[in-house]
């Protein structure tokens, strides 16, 4: 397929990469040219502009927020504009539910096509091919996209038709890992001021009722207080929890998690904590008890 792709931070650059793997012609594009520069060693396209990497079958955005798919998607050099009528955007960003909806509907006015698909992953499941794709939109639509997912996936679930749905579980996974987190964090600074040694602690929690990824990963952080080099930075949990609070008061949902996890978020932020990685979120229980501050 010939696919653009816009945003090649931490994991936009590993999933484009996977493309050109799977034998897909790339072109790129990305503010700063010289990631375009690395992706184009590997056999990409460089685009100098949005509209350049939208000539393609279908375009892939992977950025940070929903000012940055606004940037790129509307406007007269947007993705909107630039895309021909029958191509697919396929959005992986994590956004609001209310931007998916814009985009669905701007993208059917155009004659174009839309498709969500968040993933679940960090940098190096990015890099692995191991991401969990989460997928909705019109089924042939999707059923057309789905060699791009198998490029870069281990397995795509398929949500149904309205795009912003599968928004909103990836909202709510994030705001799920977030509560992970903390509370790991809290049971950690809690045996840790005891003198347990918390390597020892989470093997026994990832050995006996706590063995997923979530535990291992967000532990093994944890118990190493290692929280550079950033894969998912503090400022993207702060937001992600900011999204799952705004779809909650849309739906009539009470989430008083999701609030105790936004003034957590903050409390990072605050005390210079935001380009840290956001398991350092968790360490300020321990902090809070007498420890040293994340770093």
């Amino acid at each position: 397929m010939r696919i653009g792709f816009i945003g090649l931070g931490n994991m936009g650059a590993a999933m484009a990469a996977n493309l050109l793997k799977a034998g897909h012609e790339v072109t790129a594009y990305n503010r700063s040219p010289a990631k375009v520069a690395a992706l184009a060693a590997e056999g990409a396209r460089p685009a100098t502009s949005v509209a350049e990497a939208c000539q393609g079958d279908v375009v892939v955005s992977m950025l940070a927020n929903d000012d940055a798919v606004e940037a790129v998607t509307f406007g007269g050099h947007g993705i909107v504009a630039a895309l021909s009528e029958g191509a697919v955007h396929v959005s992986s960003s994590t956004i609001s539910t209310a931007l998916a909806e814009r985009l669905t509907g701007a993208h059917a006015e155009a004659g174009q096509s839309f498709v969500a698909a968040p993933v679940f992953g960090r940098p190096e499941a990015a890099a692995a091919a191991k991401l969990f794709v989460v997928a909705a939109g019109a089924p042939a639509t999707v059923a057309a996209v789905t060699p791009v997912f198998e490029a870069i996936g281990q397995r795509t679930f398929v949500l149904g038709e309205d795009p912003s749905a599968a928004n909103l579980v990836k909202i709510s996974g994030n705001f799920l890992i977030a509560s992970v987190i903390e509370s790991l964090g809290e049971a950690m600074a809690l045996v840790g001021k005891a003198g347990v040694d918390k390597q020892q602690y989470l093997e026994l929690l990832t050995s006996t009722l706590f063995d997923a990824p979530v535990y291992r990963t967000y532990g093994g952080l944890l118990a190493r207080e290692e929280f550079s080099p950033t894969g998912f930075a503090a400022t993207l949990g702060l937001k992600d929890v900011k999204l799952a609070l705004s779809a909650g008061e849309e739906l009539r949902v009470p989430l008083p998690v999701a609030s105790l996890l936004r003034d957590r978020f903050l409390t990072l932020l605050a005390t210079g904590g935001g380009e840290l990685d956001w398991s350092a979120m968790g360490a300020l229980t321990a902090w809070e008890a007498g420890g040293k501050a994340p770093a």
